[in-house]
Parts: C-alpha cells; sequence; structure tokens
C-alpha cells in the first residue's frame, strides 16, 4: 500500500492511498463473500455464489464497491495515525475513491483538517481588573415599583383612558394606506405611560373610550428592529376593547409580606443581594472577555480549518435559537425582525466563531503547558451531581449515558479548571 500526503491551504491535508492489484485482490473476494450472503439466486445457498455468477447477477462495479469500502474501513484509521503522527485531526475526515476499475490499482483520498501550530501569548501577571459590583439605589427604587404594579388591582372603567390606566386593543398599521405586513395585532395589552411600542403611541390612546375607533399616525425610530417600519411615518388605526384603572399599592410592610417577608427593607434587601449578585457575574465575565482577548492578542495561530469556523457558528446560531425559543419566541419572526435571511446571520457570525476556535485552542496549550488534567474521579463525580440535579430529567439521563459523553464533559471540565487558573493568574 502506498501513501502521498499533500498538504494543502487553510490546515488541510490530503492523503492518496494506492492498494495495488495484489493488495487490493483479498478485499474483492471478500466483497464478493458479503454480497453472495445478502443476494438471493436460485440453486445457490447465500455465501456459495461462484464469483462469474455473483458478478453476472450484481455487476462487476458492485463487487467491487464492496471491496472498497472493506478496503478503506480496514486501511483508514492506521493510515491516517502513520501520516499524521505530530498533528491533530479536526473533525471527521472526508473520504473519496478516485480510482475504481476491474484489474486496475485502487485509490482513495482522505481529506481533513489538522489544528494549526499555535504559539500562546503571555498568560500570566497580566492585571486585569475587575470592576467592584455597586448597585444603583435607581435600579432597586425601579425594582420596588415594578413589584408594586405588578400587584395592581384593577378595574373596569367606562371612563377616558388616563395616564396610568391598561387598555386592551386591536391594531392596525399601514405604510402609505397599505396594510403592513406583520402589523396587526389583535387583544393587545398596553399600560399607558409607559412609552409603549413606539414613542407616543400610549399616550395617543388618553381621552379615548371603550369601543372607540381612534386613528392617528407616528414616525419610528431609524433604528427600530423592525426594518420593515424603521424610519418610516406609520399609521395607525386602534380599537378600544376594554379599559382598565389600576390601583397600585403603596410601598409597604404590607407589600412586603406579600413575598413571604416582614418589612420593606427585607424586600430592599433582598432586591439589592440579587442585583449585587448579577452584577458581580456580569462584572466576572467582562474582566474574562477582557483577559482571554488580551492574551490572544499576543498569540499566533496558523490557518484555521474552515469546517471548524463552520462548525462553531453553526453552535452560536443553534445556542441563539435555543434561546429565542426558550423565551417563548419564533427564530423564525427574530430573522424577520432584524431583517435578515439563517444564510446572512450565519455570515455574520464568522468573526465570533474564529474568536471561539481560537480561544478553544488556546486553553488547550495553556492546559499542556501547564499539565493541567481533568482526572476520571473529577468526571465521575459531575456525572454524580448532575443525575441528582436533574434526576427527573429523562432526556439529561438519557444523555449522560451516551458513549461520547464522559469526553465531551471532560473538555468542558478542563477548560473550566484552565479558566479558573487563569484567573488566579491574571484577574483582581
Amino acid at each position: 500500500m502506498k501513501v502521498t500526503r499533500k498538504d494543502l491551504e487553510k490546515s488541510q491535508v490530503e492523503l492518496l492511498v494506492e492498494l495495488s492489484v495484489a493488495d487490493f485482490a483479498p478485499y474483492i473476494e471478500k466483497g464478493a463473500q458479503k454480497l453472495s450472503e445478502e443476494v438471493k439466486i436460485e440453486g445457490f445457498r447465500p455465501g456459495k455464489v461462484p464469483y462469474d455468477i455473483l458478478k453476472q447477477k450484481v455487476g462487476e462495479m458492485s463487487i467491487l464497491e464492496q471491496a472498497a469500502h472493506l478496503a478503506i474501513h480496514k486501511t483508514i484509521d492506521a493510515t491516517i495515525d502513520e501520516n499524521i503522527k505530530d498533528q491533530e485531526v479536526a473533525g471527521q475526515p472526508r473520504v473519496e475513491v478516485s480510482k475504481l476499475a476491474p484489474g486496475n490499482p485502487m485509490e482513495y483520498k482522505i481529506i481533513m483538517a489538522v489544528l494549526p501550530e499555535i504559539k500562546i501569548g503571555k498568560y500570566k501577571d497580566l492585571g486585569i481588573k475587575q470592576e467592584e459590583a455597586k448597585v444603583d439605589e435607581k435600579d432597586i427604587q425601579k425594582a420596588l415599583n415594578d413589584v408594586a404594579e405588578s400587584r395592581a388591582k384593577e378595574s373596569i372603567t367606562a371612563d377616558p383612558i388616563k395616564s396610568g390606566d391598561k387598555a386592551i386593543i386591536d391594531l392596525d398599521m399601514f405604510l402609505d394606506k397599505v396594510p403592513a405586513e406583520d402589523g396587526q395585532a389583535r387583544d393587545l395589552t398596553v399600560l399607558i405611560g409607559k412609552d409603549y411600542f413606539v414613542p407616543g403611541f400610549d399616550k395617543s390612546l388618553i381621552g379615548a373610550k371603550k369601543g372607540e375607533e381612534i386613528n392617528f399616525s407616528l414616525p419610528f425610530p431609524a433604528d427600530y428592529h423592525q426594518k420593515t417600519f424603521a424610519g418610516k411615518m406609520v399609521d395607525f388605526k386602534v380599537k378600544i376593547k376594554e379599559v382598565y384603572n389600576r390601583e397600585i399599592p403603596e410601598l409597604s410592610d404590607d407589600l412586603a409580606r406579600g413575598f413571604g417577608l416582614k418589612k420593606l427593607e427585607d424586600l430592599k434587601k433582598f432586591f439589592a443581594d440579587n442585583m449585587a449578585h448579577r452584577l458581580e457575574h456580569q462584572n466576572e465575565q467582562k474582566s474574562e472577555i477582557a483577559m482571554l482577548d488580551k492574551i490572544l492578542e499576543k498569540s499566533n495561530f496558523g490557518d484555521l480549518p474552515e469546517s471548524l469556523i463552520q462548525n462553531e457558528a453553526e453552535l452560536i446560531m443553534a445556542e441563539l435559537e435555543q434561546e429565542i425559543v426558550k423565551q417563548g419566541g419564533k427564530f423564525e419572526d427574530y430573522l424577520q425582525s432584524i431583517g435578515k435571511e439563517r444564510q446572512q446571520l450565519m455570515m455574520e457570525l464568522l468573526p465570533q466563531a474564529v474568536k471561539r476556535v481560537k480561544s478553544a485552542l488556546m486553553l488547550r496549550e495553556v492546559a499542556k503547558a501547564e499539565d493541567l488534567k481533568i482526572s476520571v474521579e473529577e468526571i465521575d463525580k459531575k456525572i454524580e451531581e448532575l443525575k441528582i440535579q436533574y434526576k427527573a430529567d429523562a432526556n439529561v439521563a438519557k444523555m449522560i449515558k451516551e458513549p461520547g459523553y464522559r469526553g465531551y464533559l471532560g473538555n468542558i471540565l478542563a477548560n473550566q479548571k484552565v479558566l479558573k487558573k487563569l484567573r488566579e493568574w491574571n484577574i483582581g
């Protein structure tokens, strides 16, 4: 068997594998035997069909194709191991049969991406400062006001709409007197005074009564998220279906007791602690990103395989879609709201994908340099924790049993260990 290596651009390698007529002959025999066990031919038992009879029945190329499949399956792993010794294959190799004909050598190509050479920049003593988590008193007050509003008592009224009321409306929007696409809504809730939807919209409802239909026009901001309306004058037709007075409770100990607390100060502290925790987490993320950016800035990478970048972009897209669905939305609606096709968004995600791939490769190199490894015991412990945490979730239980899950979890834990060390060395 002869193997010729060719280094391609973008960290790709092609191995041309040639099996001589003599090398390929045993696979032809095995391929014919396998087909003879599967094909029914009158007068012959399965597996006992002579080669010439089988060739007449299924065609010689069918036998050769079966033989090629067996030859590739048998030789591919050893071929890659012997010819890609000091490099690591990224992703799944692509295989193409390049020569297959009776009485000739058999050739196939293995085309694969390999991880590029990486030279890590300085990754210790970078002096990254993490911001202190300071909660603004205005944010706490807003949270208290929002909670009080959520406990408002509502009563139907025939009076004209005023600030603070809630209105249920049917809405139709028009562009140049033509009904706008996705410009209709039914039984829409509007809180008057909350600058709902577009500036000036809810104030235009003030003075209207239940059963009335009103018409008005408003300009949409140039940066409005729905490109259909951005920067345009839009005509509105609104039918008032119901009006509610809203009586908002005072900020008092009674309000706090509704949340199982004794005093208003306890509720205020609850919000302050939660905001501080959330802000602390945000600051940790910001300082971590700044740290990784600084390391990447001083690191050198060979050509990144396009397959790695594409796979990462698809992963980012899937994460985004999952998050939108989790919030009750539809990804198609999101794409429409930002005025982009799926493929267009995918292209815009490529720079982010490149950065994520580089970060992952850099973390691997730091782990090697510092001999940071994850033990079998650490993986076992994490799996047991997940089993307890998600014991009622059948999907998680099934996922944990998947053959590749331990390796996947090991990679996550390894990255977490490296990041923890990098934070200790660099962030104060």
